[in-house]
């Protein structure tokens, strides 16, 4: 049985991450390793939790009307294959933990400090537009028109060359990948911020089961009864995000909150390792 603490702390991580569309594998990893929790263990149970919880926040996203089918299968041609080979590969332990708390740092900073304008100019667009993107009739809001139709699929070859290095490291690490993918969509100007929500939450399911089916081959899948009591926490701080993050909350607030989370993790390791 997990320690109470930890049984605290997923559903509220699967809450956060859901709301802006993520499966929560970062901060289950994080927070797991609070406990010592052995490698294998973590990133099987991280992916687990990864294809549920994502799985349910791409439907919200998906019924709201923010998937955009020719913006995440470039994406997925290349990253669902490397997502299985990076599952398969044998790492120790400490390449493990050093990859790991890289990525993990990665995400603490750009939660934290690089939510840029982008974030804040699509919660007006959301409150100005409908789920699918169409206007409603306000006065004043044909600039926020033209940039929803500015939004254009990146190139075949430069997303197949994005999806290879994240589904590689997302299948070494035990996570989906989609923490990575979303802020490159909005920074090149390929989606909305909801678009690569949605986006990212199909990139997540797709890239943590090939990572599982990876691990499975490989001998490296170790779930067990562990796993097993924390999917219904999960779940229910999955349901509770999903639905708000499409419908109602600030992405924006929701990012910060995740990055102190994601920060405190960080920081307690590598004080540790250096």
């Amino acid at each position: 049985m997990p320690p109470i603490s930890l049984m605290i702390l997923v559903p509220t991580i699967a809450f956060l991450y859901s709301s802006v569309g993520f499966g929560g594998a970062t901060g289950y990893l994080a927070a797991m390793s609070l406990f010592g929790i052995q490698p294998d263990v973590m990133a099987s149970t991280a992916l687990v939790l990864n294809i549920l919880v994502a799985g349910i926040s791409f439907s919200s996203f998906f019924r709201a009307g923010y998937l955009r089918r020719e913006l995440l299968i470039p994406f997925i041609v290349t990253s669902v294959p490397a997502a299985f080979i990076g599952g398969y590969f044998k790492i120790t332990d400490q390449t493990y933990a050093i990859l790991l708390y890289a990525v993990l740092t990665f995400v603490a900073i750009r939660l934290l400090f690089f939510s840029n304008h982008r974030d804040a100019a699509d919660e007006i667009h959301n409150r100005q537009h409908g789920a699918g993107g169409q206007m409603r009739s306000y006065p004043g809001n044909q600039r926020n028109t033209e940039r929803a139709t500015r939004n254009t699929p990146p190139p075949f070859w430069l997303a197949s060359i994005v999806g290879i290095f994240i589904g590689l490291l997302s299948g070494m690490v035990g996570i989906g990948g989609g923490i990575f993918l979303s802020p490159v969509i909005i920074f090149a100007s390929w989606g909305t911020s909801r678009q690569a929500s949605a986006v990212a939450a199909a990139f997540i399911v797709l890239n943590s089961i090939s990572g599982l089916a990876g691990r499975l081959i490989g001998g490296k899948f170790v779930f067990g009864e562990f796993g097993l009591w924390l999917i219904p926490f999960g779940l229910i701080g999955a349901l509770a995000g999903s639905y708000l993050g499409a419908k109602k909350l600030s992405n924006l607030a929701l990012r910060r909150a995740l990055g102190v989370i994601m920060a405190f993790a960080v920081t307690n390791f590598w004080i540790k390792f250096l």
